[in-house]
């Protein structure tokens, strides 16, 4: 008898990308072949960040690629253009993908799983007849809460029909639940008014297409967000997904990691190190990257940096800067995050807050200093402050920087209270435990593999 055949597609960004492939991976491991359909753009990324793909090869896993429908000078960096691009030309080209694939012996599609955000994707499968539809959400279930909550804010005239704040107030969703500044709304903290209603109609979207699916999962665990669960149950927990519990390596990297780090780690003594990294889209002004590079020269402690080439137009350290440091810091253009948070000798954890980040960092017990730039990472950072408590966010002073005294001061404050230490390791007890047999987790998503092959 032939494998159950899924049709994997993500959002074309880094932090869609890698929880989906990490899924598509688990699939693998439970007999079924997976086609992963990337945009032609992120496939020769992922291909050239992965030296060996054997891991994915041997998992029954085939990467493919379609277009996005942008020519290969155009900015791939805005969300705008991206999600009108995709919007406009990818239903069709997956449309002849899957066309072509059934025509194979054995090959037909029997379920599509695509990123809540690809609402095309799901209307393709809706109108192909494929068997099961299933919608991927790689964030916290509490973001999707708040796209849901749309209509709500609307009519209590906190934003306009078109993501307009009309209302500057703190908003929690249920008790329980992160609270957020209504100026910090997935679309709306982007500082472009163009951008911020494609982004709001984009959210608005993914009401409909929860509409279009027989399921919809989630990188979570019920216990990290059980008021958002309870507000929404048709959310289906089966997170942390992490490469770490397959004991295999992550895949669908966009930049060739440099695993060199982890053996400086080795000669650092035990929760010493100061991990930071921003994920692949922040961008820093040079001002707050010397500010940056300033603060961890003068916390005395030994550093890991992940400094990408784009994340400053020109990121210039400050004058004599690495001979100074000499080998107490380490800068790499992209670091294996998931071995990174796992070694004993991370102290904490100077994040972006995205959504993998934030798992991968509570799944290894690590604190975190909250650097949120936009998007779901404001949500994410009240999550780590205000309701698991195990992390401070920065302040920034009236010219919009976070100096380094700011920088020093909290990663001392977090450093010396050994509460946070022992907050994170119970978020990771409990986080593990719903992956573990007999989880919630582990229970939904072997009955999730059961309702694909019935």
């Amino acid at each position: 008898m032939s494998k159950p055949h899924i049709i994997a597609v993500p959002f074309p960004a880094q932090g869609h990308v890698m929880p989906l492939m990490e899924f598509s991976q688990c699939l693998a491991h439970q007999d079924f072949k997976v086609t992963f359909v990337n945009t032609e753009h992120i496939h020769k990324q992922v291909m050239n960040a992965l030296a060996d793909e054997s891991h994915i090869r041997n998992d029954h896993i085939h990467l493919v690629s379609i277009p996005d429908g942008l020519e290969p000078g155009e900015g791939r960096n805005g969300p705008a253009m991206l999600f009108e691009a995709t919007q406009a030309v990818m239903h069709k080209n997956l449309e002849e993908l899957i066309e072509k694939i059934n025509k194979g012996e054995d090959e037909r599609i029997s379920c599509l799983i695509a990123d809540d955000s690809c609402g095309w994707a799901l209307e393709v499968a809706r109108k192909m007849k494929i068997a099961r539809v299933v919608a991927f959400w790689p964030s916290a279930a509490a973001t999707l809460v708040l796209n849901l909550s749309i209509p709500k804010l609307i009519h209590e005239g906190i934003i306009n029909n078109d993501g307009t704040v009309l209302k500057y107030q703190m908003v929690q969703l249920g008790p329980k639940m992160p609270t957020i500044k209504s100026t910090n709304f997935v679309w709306a903290c982007t500082g472009n008014s163009s951008t911020q209603k494609i982004l709001f109609q984009f959210m608005e979207g993914t009401n409909k297409n929860v509409k279009l699916v027989d399921r919809l999962v989630c990188n979570s665990a019920y216990e990290l967000e059980p008021a958002a669960f309870a507000l929404e149950p048709q959310i289906l927990p089966i997170g942390p997904l992490l490469a770490s519990r397959r004991l295999g390596n992550s895949a669908g990297s966009l930049w060739p990691p440099d695993s060199t780090c982890l053996k400086w780690l080795d000669e650092q003594p035990p929760c010493s190190v100061i991990y930071v990294a921003f994920g692949s889209t922040t961008i820093f002004y040079q001002t707050q990257f010397q500010e940056l590079a300033l603060a961890l020269e003068l916390s005395n402690r030994p550093f890991l940096w992940v400094v990408r080439p784009d994340i400053c137009d020109n990121p210039l350290y400050p004058e004599g800067y690495q001979d100074r440091l000499g080998s107490r810091g380490l800068m790499v253009s992209w670091a294996p995050q998931q071995k990174v948070l796992a070694h004993p000798s991370i102290a904490c954890f100077i994040s972006h807050c995205g959504w993998n980040s934030t798992m991968e960092g509570i799944s290894n017990g690590i604190p975190f200093l909250c650097w949120p730039y936009f998007a779901d990472q404001f949500i994410d950072e009240s999550y780590i402050c205000d309701v698991w408590k195990v992390g401070l966010r920065f302040d920034k002073n009236e010219s919009g920087i976070i100096t380094r005294g700011e920088i020093k001061n909290k990663v001392e404050k977090l450093l010396d209270d050994e509460d946070f230490r022992a907050r994170a390791l119970k978020l990771k007890e409990m986080a593990m435990t719903n992956v573990n047999e007999g989880g919630q987790s582990n229970k939904i998503f072997k009955s999730f593999i059961e309702w694909i092959k019935s």
